[in-house]
C-alpha cells in the first residue's frame, strides 16, 4: 500500500477545506470499500481525511415528516432505528441483507452511497478498465460477465452498482445533500448517478472535493407496506445478482400508489419508471404485474453469459408485488 497522511476533521467546513487543499485526498468514513481499494492498488490518495467524528450521526424528522440521516450514521444504526423500522421497512431490510454484521457497524450512510463497483477487471490493476483508467477498454464485455449490467450499460463499462440501500433509497424518493467549498448543496438519488455512457469514470454528480452530508427520506405513507428482497449466490455475506425495492398501495383491488427500484441490474440504482407508470391505476393482479415487469425490462441488453437475469427479475419483481397485495387485502 502506498503511503498516505492521515488528519482527522473537526467540523464539515474543515473536512471540505482539508480536501480542496488536496486533490489527491480523499474522505474515509468506516473504510470498509476505500481501504480494500487502496489494499489493491485501485485507490491511492495521498491523504485520507476522516470525517468518522463529524456531527453527522444523527436521524431527525424533518418539519414535513420526512427524515433527514446524517452521513456519518452507521448502517447498523440506520436499519435499527425505530422510526426506519416503521415508517420506511425497505429500506431496513435493504440495509441488512448488505454485507455482514460486523461491516454494517463500521460502514457509513454517506460511504454505502458512494461505494464503488465489484467487478473483477476494476478492481484487479493487472487489467484494463475504463472506470479505473478512461480509454483502456472494458474486458467485461467479453469475458467474465454473469453478473454484470443488463440495463442503462454501454460499450465503455457493463459493471453494476453494489449497494442494497442505495436501491431501498432509490424507491424513497431520497435526496442526498452535501457541502462544497461554495456552500451546500442537494441531489435527488434518482439523478445521482449519471448515466454510464462514454464516462464510466464519473460515478456521482457530486462537485469536486464535495462531502455528503446526509440523506432526506420524504413523507411515504405507501411506504408503510413495503419490501426488499435480494437474490445472491449464497445466503449471506454476498453482493446481490438482483434486488427489488417494492412499496404498494392498493384501493379496492386497484393500485394506487406503486414505488418501484430494481438492483444489480445497472451501474446505478434503478427506478423502475415504465414499471410504475404500468402497475398505477391498474388492477393488482399477476397479469398486472408480470406486464410492469416486462415493460421494464423490454430495454434490457443482455450479455452472453447474463441473460438470466432477465427472467429472474421478471420473476422477483411479480412475487414481491404479489406478497404486497396480498397484505393489502387481508
Amino acid at each position: 500500500m502506498k503511503e498516505f497522511a492521515y488528519q482527522r476533521a473537526g467540523d464539515v467546513s474543515g473536512a471540505v477545506a482539508l480536501l480542496g487543499a488536496d486533490p489527491d485526498a480523499r474522505f474515509l468514513g468506516g473504510g470498509t470499500n476505500l481501504v480494500d481499494l487502496m489494499k489493491a492498488g485501485v485507490e491511492r490518495p495521498a491523504r485520507l481525511v476522516d470525517v468518522r467524528e463529524l456531527p453527522l450521526d444523527h436521524i431527525e424528522s424533518t418539519p414535513d415528516g420526512g427524515l433527514r440521516i446524517g452521513a456519518t450514521v452507521t448502517n447498523s444504526d440506520l436499519a435499527a432505528h425505530p422510526e426506519i423500522r416503521r415508517r420506511y421497512p425497505l429500506l431496513t431490510q435493504a440495509v441488512l441483507a448488505g454485507a455482514s454484521g460486523q461491516l454494517r457497524n463500521m460502514a457509513t450512510v454517506g460511504g454505502n452511497l458512494l461505494q464503488r463497483t465489484r467487478c473483477g477487471y476494476f478492481t484487479d490493476v493487472t487489467k484494463p478498465c475504463n472506470k479505473r483508467v478512461p480509454g483502456s477498454g472494458c474486458p467485461a464485455l467479453e469475458g467474465e460477465h454473469h453478473n454484470h449490467a443488463i440495463l442503462g450499460a454501454s460499450d465503455h463499462c457493463v459493471a453494476v452498482h453494489p449497494s442494497d440501500m442505495g436501491v431501498a433509497l432509490a424507491a424513497l424518493d431520497a435526496v442526498v445533500h452535501y457541502e462544497t467549498a461554495d456552500g451546500p448543496g442537494e441531489s435527488p438519488l434518482d439523478g445521482f448517478y449519471p448515466p454510464v455512457g462514454d464516462t464510466p469514470h464519473r460515478e456521482t454528480v457530486l462537485p469536486p472535493g464535495a462531502l455528503i452530508t446526509g440523506v432526506t427520506l420524504p413523507p411515504a405513507p405507501v411506504a408503510a407496506r413495503s419490501r426488499y428482497r435480494k437474490v445472491r449466490e449464497r445466503a449471506s455475506y454476498a453482493f446481490a445478482i438482483g434486488s427489488v425495492a417494492a412499496a404498494l398501495d392498493v384501493d379496492d383491488g386497484v393500485v394506487r400508489e406503486v414505488r418501484l427500484a430494481l438492483g444489480a441490474v445497472a451501474s446505478r440504482p434503478w427506478r423502475a419508471r415504465a414499471a410504475e407508470r404500468v402497475l398505477t391505476g391498474a388492477p393488482a393482479g399477476a397479469d398486472t404485474f408480470a406486464a410492469a415487469a416486462d415493460a421494464e425490462l423490454a430495454a434490457a441488453r443482455p450479455l452472453r453469459d447474463n441473460t438470466y437475469k432477465v427472467t429472474l427479475m421478471r420473476n422477483l419483481v411479480v412475487a414481491v408485488l404479489t406478497e404486497l397485495a396480498e397484505e393489502a387485502a387481508r
